[in-house]
């Protein structure tokens, strides 16, 4: 399956060993990780089962959570596990505002303070980081970074091949900019990753776990497709959604629906 790749948090009750071996029988070439997961099964167990498969791990989730104590020595660890799987790419959700503060705007500066410590360990070992906006509802407890503008922004004054972005339709659907946002994320070289999910309501009360697999809600995943195609980006597609009753059903089930969501949305 050319182009397409299943993030391991849609099918998060199928086994790591299960869920390369369906991938790799349906054709599927990548596959997205979680970093609890893998270091569960064992990070240099699981490069070695993805690789002896012949899949390739399209990108690892997550570092960031930049407010917490000891961010700088996790997000090392995360490079690491990220070199060690043989991706490119770890995903970064920024974390939100430090206890007790209300300082938006500053949480912000230090993402990108931190993002720069992060710069010199993430170039040695060969992993870009790619910078995640949430949807505005996550600011005060997951991700202060917001907008693709904002992710942007805080990667600009570092090396294109060294601090990317990443485009997740669940998150950013709703901001009328973001379409040209992701002109100017190909023109500065910046798309890291390209995800899809869906947005489905009602919401339910965990809102975190309210995607759903493409073609199954509001947004307008052909759009996304088209204007992520038109610059240029060539990486694998990883169709990523949290919900419970997607997680309820046989893992080949969800593959194949992700398969068909993601035929639809970029065809």
């Amino acid at each position: 399956m050319k182009g397409f790749s299943l993030n391991q948090a849609t099918t998060k009750r199928w086994p790591l060993d299960d869920l390369v071996a369906g991938c790799a029988a349906a054709g599927v070439e990548a596959v997205g990780l979680w970093r609890e997961e893998v270091a569960e099964y064992g990070t240099d167990k699981a490069a070695a089962l993805v690789r002896d498969a012949g899949l390739t791990v399209s990108s690892l989730c997550r570092g960031g959570f930049f407010h917490d104590p000891g961010w700088y020595d996790e997000n090392r660890r995360a490079i690491d596990q990220a070199a060690t799987l043989g991706t490119d790419t770890l995903v970064l959700v920024s974390g939100g505002l430090p206890d007790g503060s209300r300082d938006i705007d500053g949480a912000r500066r230090q993402v990108g303070e931190a993002i720069g410590r992060l710069v010199p360990d993430a170039q040695a070992a060969g992993v870009r980081l790619a910078i995640e906006p949430l949807h505005p509802m996550f600011c005060s407890d997951r991700c202060v970074v917001a907008t693709l503008d904002q992710a942007l922004d805080l990667a600009s004054p570092y090396p294109a091949s060294v601090v990317g972005v990443v485009i997740d339709t669940y998150h950013l659907w709703w901001d009328d900019r973001v379409w040209d946002g992701i002109a100017r994320a190909g023109r500065e070289g910046r798309l890291a990753s390209f995800q899809l999910a869906d947005w489905i309501t009602p919401l339910p009360s965990g809102v975190l776990l309210g995607r759903g697999l493409p073609g199954t809600g509001s947004v307008d995943m052909r759009r996304f497709a088209r204007a992520v195609r038109e610059t240029g980006f060539d990486g694998h597609v990883e169709v990523e959604v949290f919900h419970e009753d997607v997680w309820s059903r046989p893992g080949p089930e969800v593959l194949a629906e992700a398969i068909a969501g993601y035929e639809e949305a970029v065809a």
